[in-house]
């Protein structure tokens, strides 16, 4: 028999219905019936048959006929929201958050977790819905053999912190084995402590992906039941409530962490593509899986580790990187319209400072600018001119580009050892027959490497903001004051410029490390932590600053070559520029501006501007430099982010 939750005034009612040509208006009505029943007063309504309403899909906040069938506008366990007439709708169903068209196609295709081989590239590809999950046999193998070591002191009476004890100052306290279970669910409940606005569906993904492939290492005593539970929800694209404050980075991000297991668990709140956001106890219902049932050391698995640091930092490094690249091909383009030489990129200057992020920028500069290689007639209109060398934020380039693709390298390789590390405490050794407690669940590494990535990729902003100062500067680019005709009653990118300054100016701020921060809690149990979250964060921030002011430069540029024109420039960058013209026509008078740098963002995002010009780049380099391929995989990968993974099957 077809059934559908209604939301009614906070509350959640489920509604059969033997009949699907009765229509939304008796749909309605018998869920108003329900939740007047076990009022004492009837919930304020004098008569369910006079009373007026709305009906809306929960899923999108469509609004519904009450004249439609059934049959026709709804599907078995559709989620709808009743608003009364004088009621306001229910803050308990917001709308869906950031664009989720994408999110969650018809998934053939899986990834196989073992504990030890995800990578951060895996994991954004997981929080886009690109894949679903399954464990190896290897990784269940150890997962059950950890699960009978914790069985056994169980059984035994072993006084084992956090399994027959309490937490942190707790744990001397020793629990009876009738109150496990319950000292279990008494954790998850109490640490659902965060505040703030919920992690979007994509990264929430992230995360559940993330702990469950630490699970999978067989270290922290989980069930295999608990476990594919987990992964049920995940295929199911089931995802908690999880609010983005409250984790300091040790004792792991505890807060977050216990929000994600409380949904799963049946309570607070959840979301999924077919319910939005409703009781969790609704939405497991409404696709078949049932509330995870926490055995002795389960709720600690589940929240002890470093998995929130980790996963937003994942995307950090991997947005980075995309945008490092990108960066490489904006400056060249900004390079050609102000006229630059390319004598600073020669290969020998680099090669006394053979820093392997300044070689290769250098490399993709020649590879972009060699006029010898790609003819440009802008380059030909000046190359007699007696200039002999550019401003820093045109001759530095490889320095200062290159540094951040070191660093991003860098970072990239901590982040993904912490992809694939245990972090729970204690650590459980079913080959030798013991748990230890530790500190892996300490968030000092990746806190620390995600503050070094802000402060390395806010760098890419720093120089694009004062390449787009001398574009716009006819004092210093020799084309039309902020790159438009009739300058006075128009203002061109005046403002667009201003907006590259503030975003500049708020990422010296966010480039504060958090990490040199620590503030004891538990009374002085955890007397030290990371304050990993927010370096997280704030790294995610800053490189959205930082795509949003390259947006603004290419826009910039782009609008700078309308000015040399009949004059083209290298093939590459025309490409580029071509690229650009299938979203943002040339800037003839004023317009709106803010939809022409998101659509160019979007661009950086899609990483289509890498793409039209890594062909080039990657010919560039085969026909002269064959030996510099990199044979590891580094910051400037040439490794494509669509490419397939051997531990990917299709099913």
């Amino acid at each position: 028999m077809p059934r559908f939750t209604i939301h009614v005034r906070g509350e959640w009612l489920t509604v059969p219905c033997r009949d699907v040509s009765c229509t939304i208006r008796w749909l309605g009505a018998e869920a108003l019936r329900r939740y007047t029943k076990n009022k004492p007063d009837n919930g304020g309504i004098r008569s369910v048959k006079d009373t007026r309403f709305v009906a809306r899909r929960c899923q999108g906040r469509g609004l519904l006929d009450p004249d439609d069938t059934i049959e026709d506008v709804l599907e078995d366990n559709d989620f709808v929201e009743l608003v009364i007439d004088g009621d306001t709708m229910s803050p308990d169903v917001p709308p869906l958050q950031g664009r989720l068209s994408h999110l969650y196609p018809h998934v053939k295709c899986y990834l196989l977790l073992d504990g030890n081989s995800l990578t951060s590239a895996d994991l954004v590809s997981l929080g886009k819905g690109l894949h679903k999950i399954k464990l190896s046999p290897d990784a269940e193998n150890k997962v059950v053999q950890s699960r009978e070591l914790l069985d056994t002191i169980v059984k035994d009476n072993k006084v084992v912190y956090g399994i027959t004890t309490g937490f942190g100052k707790f744990a001397r306290t020793v629990i009876p084995v009738s109150k496990l279970n319950e000292l279990q669910e008494n954790l998850i409940r109490s640490h659902s402590a965060g505040v703030g606005s919920p992690l979007s569906p994509e990264r929430t993904r992230m995360l559940l992906a993330l702990r469950i492939n630490v699970l999978a290492k067989g270290h922290s005593g989980i069930s295999l039941e608990t476990l594919h539970k987990m992964i049920e929800a995940f295929n199911a694209s089931c995802l908690s409530y999880v609010p983005e404050k409250g984790t300091v980075g040790a004792s792991g991000d505890l807060a977050p962490l216990s929000h994600l297991a409380l949904g799963l668990m049946g309570e607070g709140k959840m979301w999924s593509p077919m319910s939005g956001w409703a009781d969790a106890k609704y939405v497991l219902e409404a696709h078949g899986l049932k509330p995870i049932s926490l055995k002795p050391k389960e709720g600690l698995a589940l929240i002890n580790g470093t998995q929130m640091i980790t996963s937003l930092g994942a995307e950090a490094v991997e947005r980075a990187q995309a945008v490092a690249r990108q960066a490489d091909i904006i400056a060249a383009l900004t390079l050609e319209v102000l006229k630059g030489t390319t004598k600073a990129f020669d290969s020998d200057i680099h090669k006394l400072r053979p820093h392997p992020g300044q070689k290769e920028v250098a490399l993709r500069f020649r590879s972009l600018l060699d006029s010898d290689h790609h003819p440009s007639e802008i380059a030909e209109s000046h190359r007699f001119c007696d200039r002999v060398q550019d401003a820093y934020t045109l001759r530095c380039c490889p320095q200062v580009h290159g540094v951040v693709n070191d660093t991003i390298d860098f970072v990239k390789n901590i982040i993904n050892t912490e992809i694939n590390s245990a972090t729970d405490n204690p650590m459980v050794f079913a080959e030798r027959g013991e748990t230890i407690s530790g500190g892996n669940f300490h968030g000092e590494y990746p806190a620390k490497a995600l503050d070094y990535l802000s402060i390395a990729v806010h760098e890419l902003a720093s120089i694009s903001e004062r390449r787009i100062e001398r574009l716009c500067n006819p004092s210093l680019s020799e084309l039309p004051a902020f790159l438009v005709n009739d300058g006075g009653l128009n203002s061109g990118f005046m403002i667009a410029h201003c907006t590259a300054a503030a975003l500049v100016s708020e990422n010296k701020v966010l480039c504060h490390p958090s990490s040199v921060d620590s503030l004891s809690t538990s009374a002085a149990t955890e007397d030290h932590v990371s304050m990993g979250g927010w370096a997280a964060r704030k790294a995610l921030r800053v490189v959205e600053h930082v795509e949003q002011v390259l947006s603004i430069e290419l826009l910039a540029a782009c609008q700078g070559i309308e000015f040399l024109r009949p004059l083209r420039t290298t093939t590459p960058l025309e490409k580029a520029y071509d690229l650009v013209r299938t979203v943002v026509k040339p800037w003839i008078k004023d317009r709106f501006m803010a939809a022409d740098i998101e659509a160019v963002h979007q661009l950086l995002l899609d990483q289509k501007v890498w793409s039209v010009a890594q062909p080039y780049i990657e010919k560039y380099r085969m026909e002269h430099i064959p030996e510099s391929r990199p044979s590891s995989p580094t910051a400037f990968s040439l490794e494509s982010p669509a490419s397939p993974r051997k531990r990917v099957r299709l099913e």
